[in-house]
């Protein structure tokens, strides 16, 4: 298959590599510089190269922000039974736009990044696949993703971003906390450690990308119910309440092996 990847970041250059062996791959990129890492596929700068590539596929790896306004720019292009692609983590218009061009379509999210995961060993990574659009893209990623041993979930628009504000946002927002109160530590302990790298890795994403995280519009909730579980808390710890700490700490280890029978 022919194959455009747009943007060669971290995302966009591990597809490229991912791809590049099974496939005729391009990738589009306006800096040239940001594909000096790339290999075993074409280099495009110009617009009129895609044109004359005539894709079959493409996978829009841009930064979420530039998501459709890529789209946008490419689309004149390309020919038109090409499936366009896109592997966002936010998907907030993007059906709407989809369904606005005619065109085939596909959408998944690697809910995994280059920043944490060890991209020989994924077994332990999930993706989604939106279960709307057309068949033979979905396929596509399907086929990808259990190639890598990925767990695959299939939700719509409306459910990824569901999801995405649960699994996405209550993270980001207790790194956002820990790292507003935190103090240089000459002697840190190991979960300290932990929690800072975990912090560095977050706040190494795209600005863009926290933003549209936190702005979903189901993000909300999910950081109330953070803020009730901190004013339990400290309520707890302001009245040196023994019992009432037994039965939070009963309660959060309770939620933690559910979770982890669950998985099991």
């Amino acid at each position: 298959m022919k194959i455009v990847v747009l943007g060669a970041g971290k995302m966009g250059s591990f597809f490229i590599d991912l791809l590049s062996f099974d496939h005729e791959v391009a990738v589009f990129e306006k800096d040239p510089k940001r594909m000096r890492f790339t290999y075993n596929c074409q280099r495009f700068t110009e617009l009129e190269e895609i044109g004359a590539f005539a894709p079959e596929l493409v996978i829009n790896a841009v930064t979420v922000k530039y998501t459709i306004p890529a789209f946008r720019e490419v689309m004149p292009f390309l020919p038109k039974d090409c499936i366009i692609t896109d592997i966002a983590s936010v998907k907030t218009g993007l059906k709407e736009f989809y369904e606005s061009t005619g065109m085939r379509y596909a959408s998944s999210h690697p809910m995994f990044g280059p920043t944490f995961a060890n991209l020989s060993q994924l077994s332990e990574e999930n993706a989604i696949i939106i279960n709307e659009g057309d068949f033979i893209g979905r396929l596509f990623f399907k086929d990808i993703y259990n190639k890598l041993g990925l767990n695959i979930y299939e939700y719509s628009f409306d459910e990824h971003d569901r999801t995405v504000a649960y699994s996405l946002s209550i993270p980001f927002v207790s790194t956002f906390v820990f790292a507003a109160v935190m103090k240089h530590q000459d002697a840190p302990g190991t979960t300290f450690k932990r929690h800072m790298r975990i912090a560095k890795g977050v706040l190494n994403e795209d600005d863009y990308l926290l933003q549209e995280v936190l702005f979903n519009p189901y993000t909300s909730d999910q950081v109330s119910h953070i803020r009730a579980e901190l004013k339990e808390l400290l309520e707890i710890i302001d009245q040196k309440d023994a019992d009432g700490m037994k039965a939070y700490l009963t309660k959060i280890r309770n939620n933690v092996r559910r979770d982890i029978e669950i998985k099991q």
